[in-house]
């Protein structure tokens, strides 16, 4: 492969990044904060596999395709898949409770779509828990990197979806490193990825499970190109700067030097926050304002007279234009994406956790939906992309209060401790796998760098029968 400039060489630059990507050269930082990233999106996976009303059809497709015949775990069943499958449906699952990792810069889940392609790469090839380490941590370089110079906002508003779009490429790179290749390989995989980049917004017109779906297909298409280039398989040429490109194509103001700016030196995982509450990124943090004024100054519900939500404007675009139907969620991922429900949850009771979705019905939260606006803030937008706060002002009793979160719970500069990720990870799991198998998989992927196959960590998330919750 020709040498090249970052500008006009990225997917070479993208490819020998991959390709020389060694556990041992990376910050000891970015090794451990990766470490929590997969803990904390296995929880979901598992959560999900049980309690995502999507997981149902997910599992009958892949038995009827035949991807339910074969030696590849997904996490939360007991069941073996093909490496196909069981990316596919860790991916699907991993994004079924949108409680998965996010990075602002990028406005996307990086977790979902890389760390499934890598796990099934290395069931397939038996390789290390440090090789698979190393290549989630190229897959979220890929991804993120990709997200920031579309950018993101543009993407969105051509309808795309980015964690699917741009994850395709993050898998692919991630099961690229995992199965050794060298940089053409890595750059041919990427080149197949190109072809089977997609993923669009539509699911937010009536609460369809495809955003859960277009992950899943991302990082199983990821997984499936970088096996294509393994068995020689050419790819298209510069499928990220090229003229019909995924910058060109999918953006209509690309910043095409961004991604390979810094490469190797910043590493944007290290941008990449967890979640709190399992509803769309762009609402924790007013539901952090919100519980924090109703803790405050004993906020009661009957006393809201109003409620504005201010927030960037990316924000608006995924839970606050079309605000009567905002004010109006059916269903779980209306929910997921409505400002109005996850502050009038966090208003009326205190909390927005998964359960809070039985309450879709509940009088107090039907009462108080009606009195919350959405409206795009300038100083919000002023921290965007590298912050998602929000404005909250609540007028109750006759009163006017207000709370300005910028940096929400969960960012980088506000990410919990192991212990922490622990408890989510058990809140998640437990009730799956039973509290001491729980325990030996998190154990387990706290020293993945250590495992000498990944195969046994993996295993680890199948539950015992006696504590397996319904829904096979």
């Amino acid at each position: 492969m020709a040498q090249g400039t970052a500008e006009t060489d990225i997917t070479g630059t993208l490819s020998r990044f991959v390709a020389g990507t060694r556990l041992p050269a990376l910050p000891d930082e970015v090794v451990a904060r990766a470490k929590l990233l997969v803990l904390d999106l296995i929880g979901n996976i598992v959560r999900a596999r049980h309690d995502a009303e999507s997981t149902p059809s997910l599992l009958a497709m892949a038995r009827a395709l035949g991807m339910a015949a074969g030696n590849t775990g997904v996490f939360g069943d007991a069941a073996r898949y093909t490496p196909a499958g069981a990316a596919l449906l860790n991916g699907a699952l991993a994004h079924s409770l949108d409680f998965d990792d996010t990075h602002a810069g990028g406005s996307l889940h990086p977790g979902a779509p890389v760390i499934p392609a890598a796990l099934a790469a290395g069931e397939m090839t038996g390789a290390s828990g440090a090789d698979v380490l190393a290549a989630i941590i190229a897959g979220y370089e890929v991804t993120c990197r990709l997200a920031v110079a579309l950018p993101a906002v543009d993407h969105y508003r051509r309808g795309f979806h980015p964690t699917a779009t741009c994850g395709a490429f993050g898998a692919a790179a991630a099961a690229a490193r995992v199965f050794g290749l060298d940089a053409d390989g890595v750059a041919s995989a990427l080149g197949t990825a190109l072809s089977q980049c997609a993923g669009s917004l539509q699911f937010l017109a009536n609460g369809a499970w495809t955003k859960r779906f277009q992950v899943g297909w991302a990082a199983m298409s990821g997984l499936a190109a970088a096996t294509l280039a393994r068995e020689g398989f050419k790819g298209a040429a510069a499928p990220i700067e090229g003229k019909h490109g995924f910058l060109a194509a999918y953006a209509p103001s690309p910043r095409p030097e961004r991604v390979c700016q810094d490469l190797g030196t910043v590493f944007e995982l290290m941008a990449t926050a967890v979640k709190p509450y399992p509803s769309c990124r762009y609402g924790h943090a007013g539901i952090d304002a919100a519980l924090a004024l109703r803790e405050e100054i004993g906020l009661k519900p009957e006393t809201i007279e109003s409620v504005v939500l201010g927030l960037p404007h990316s924000g608006m675009i995924l839970i606050g234009d079309d605000i009567e139907r905002r004010r109006d969620p059916r269903n779980v991922v209306d929910g997921q994406f409505s400002g109005p429900f996850v502050i009038a949850s966090a208003l009326a009771t205190g909390e927005m956790g998964w359960d809070s979705y039985k309450h879709l019905d509940d009088p107090t939260i039907r009462s108080l939906l009606p009195k919350i606006d959405c409206r795009p803030d300038d100083e919000i937008e002023r921290h965007f992309p590298r912050y998602m706060g929000a404005r909250l002002t609540v007028r109750a009793a006759g009163q006017t209060h207000e709370r300005v979160v910028v940096i929400a719970r969960g960012e980088p500069e506000n990410f919990p401790d192991e212990a922490g990720l622990r408890a989510k990870f058990a809140g998640l799991t437990d009730a799956v796998l039973g509290a001491d198998r729980a325990r030996a998989l998190a154990d387990a992927v706290l020293a993945i760098d250590a495992a000498p196959a990944i195969a046994p960590l993996i295993r680890l998330g199948a539950p015992l029968g006696a504590a397996r919750l319904a829904g096979d």
